[in-house]
């Protein structure tokens, strides 16, 4: 079992960063390949980024790419998601996800995810 809270949303205006940071409880976090998924008003959840278990390898949405960055801290049980460049179309509830799933094709699906936080707002002002 995986408990994850994440925290670092809130308001920001268009071209700002922020951070947002995923703290998970349990000791086999670093066994975990960990995802952040999003969701805007009216519409589906959409995959934003992954980093496998030994942060050797990512994967970002092609929104995102290069100005997302994800990271891993397994000494510290956390995830961050670096958010650089931000528009007002990145508003939307933040997730963190985690999974033990075996093959790194499926770190893009939603259902590969078991465990999943309670969300963070993001709200990029234009």
């Amino acid at each position: 079992q995986v408990q994850l809270v994440e925290s670092g949303g809130g308001l920001v205006q268009a071209g700002g960063s922020l951070r947002l940071s995923c703290a998970a409880s349990g000791r086999t976090f670093s066994s975990y390949a960990m995802g952040w998924f999003r969701q805007a008003p009216g519409k589906e959840r959409e995959f934003v980024a992954a980093i496998g278990w030994s942060a050797g390898s990512t994967y970002y949405a092609a929104s995102v790419k290069g100005q997302f960055t994800i990271s891993r801290d397994n000494a510290k049980n956390t995830v961050y998601l670096q958010m650089n460049s931000l528009k007002p179309e990145d508003t939307a509830v933040y997730y963190c996800a985690a999974t033990n799933i075996a093959g790194s094709s499926y770190y893009t699906m939603r259902w590969a995810y078991p465990y999943w936080g309670q969300g963070t707002q993001v709200s990029v002002s234009s």
